[in-house]
């Protein structure tokens, strides 16, 4: 199954960028044996549209169009599931091994994803009730994708 993370937004050079990429590519080398293969982090610019409202429909219009037919799709928002990596884990095996080809998870722009987009989502997951940076947010879900991939392969990184 491709694994691929979808991002309003771009990440300038810096050590978010650096520590992000890292873990991004501890996961392609962890996942692809457990047939999670790493697609990549695709960019999109913010909506320059004049409201908040119309900003996120604006996103989730251009997520949809590139969401490939058939991907599980993860909205990283606030208000979603607040899950264990465990439980994160146990996801994306469910998702690979009931034949999904592709599962995309979706960081939102500042304003966050449109209220429309989530009952079509599979998950929507947050990494706590707090906000965070763009950046952070990228950097954990890239954390936690190679911890989902040692957890499946049985590897020590994660102790529970």
């Amino acid at each position: 199954m491709r694994v691929a993370v979808h991002a309003v937004g771009r990440m300038k050079s810096g050590p978010e960028k650096e520590l992000a990429d890292r873990f991004f590519d501890r996961f392609g080398k962890s996942g692809a044996p457990l047939g999670l293969d790493f697609a990549g982090v695709t960019e999109i610019s913010e909506s320059r549209a004049a409201t908040a409202s119309e900003r996120r429909r604006e996103e989730a219009m251009r997520l949809s169009a590139a969401l490939p037919a058939g991907a599980a799709l993860v909205l990283l928002d606030e208000r979603g599931r607040d899950l264990g990596s465990e439980a994160f884990a146990r996801f994306l095996a469910e998702q690979r091994d009931g034949g999904r080809r592709a599962t995309w998870l979706a960081i939102g722009g500042p304003d966050g994803h449109d209220r429309d987009a989530a009952p079509k989502a599979d998950l929507v997951l947050c990494f706590g009730k707090a906000t965070w940076p763009h950046q952070l947010v990228r950097v954990m879900l890239a954390e936690q994708l190679y911890r989902a991939a040692t957890i499946l392969a049985g590897h020590p990184y994660h102790r529970a």
